[in-house]
């Protein structure tokens, strides 16, 4: 293992991460007016609803599969019966789908966004740098799952497990576990990573108020009479 490999997913995932919640907790001390997720539909409505949907039923789906299926330990579905084979072939499938989703909206979305000029004159260049980044990313997520139709044992997705719970338990070895893994799944991991960097300096910091407005399903209800 090189010291490239060490730094990417041994080392930078936890500057991501400080990077990712010092970061999101000094924007909303400091500057709570740009708190927001900046929306054009007062500018143009011409497929917005779709990009709109389409987008986030897409990421929400791949962030939840990444989630789940990266930091479910591997001891679990060898208990519930399930082979590597079966998982990285449902992994495939749902990513798939999910990411065409997310792909297709995202596309509306730049478009509307660089093609438009009443939008485009309004939206910071950080927006339309994250925007790109996001398709980049998306796109080598996708490219993923060509590069794992070529081996169907599991194996890399089993790497990518223990790589992804190895960092979360702070446990050092981490990056040794994909530092034999194809470029496609590496640029991925770091474009990923990197989008914790950013998070907290783009529109994305909405996100924190979409999980917090959960919060409200708890709140005993608002009586209101007329007078």
């Amino acid at each position: 293992m090189n010291l490239v490999d060490q730094f990417l997913f041994g080392i930078y995932p936890y500057i991501a991460a400080a990077i990712f919640l010092f970061g999101s907790l000094a924007r909303f001390e400091r500057e709570q007016y740009t708190w927001k997720s900046d929306s054009s539909q007062v500018l143009y409505r011409g497929n917005l609803r779709l990009g709109n949907i389409l987008f986030h039923v897409g990421i929400l789906g791949l962030f939840f599969g990444h989630l789940g299926g990266l930091l479910t330990p591997v001891a679990v579905w060898d208990a519930l019966g399930v082979s590597h084979t079966v998982k990285q072939a449902v992994a495939m499938t749902a990513g798939g789908i999910m990411g065409t989703m997310c792909l297709i909206g995202l596309l509306i979305l730049l478009h509307r966004r660089f093609t438009n000029a009443r939008i485009s004159a309004v939206t910071r260049t950080g927006d339309k740098i994250l925007l790109l980044w996001l398709l980049v990313t998306l796109l080598l997520g996708l490219s993923t799952i060509f590069a794992s139709a070529s081996h169907m044992d599991g194996h890399m997705m089993v790497q990518l497990m223990t790589w992804a719970q190895h960092i979360v338990t702070l446990r050092g070895d981490a990056a040794s576990y994909i530092a034999d893994a194809p470029l496609v799944f590496k640029a991925h991991l770091f474009m990923g990573l990197s989008l914790f960097v950013i998070f907290p300096f783009t529109r994305l910091v909405h996100v924190w108020s979409g999980f917090a407005s959960v919060l409200y399903l708890g709140r005993a209800w608002q009586l209101v009479r007329s007078r």
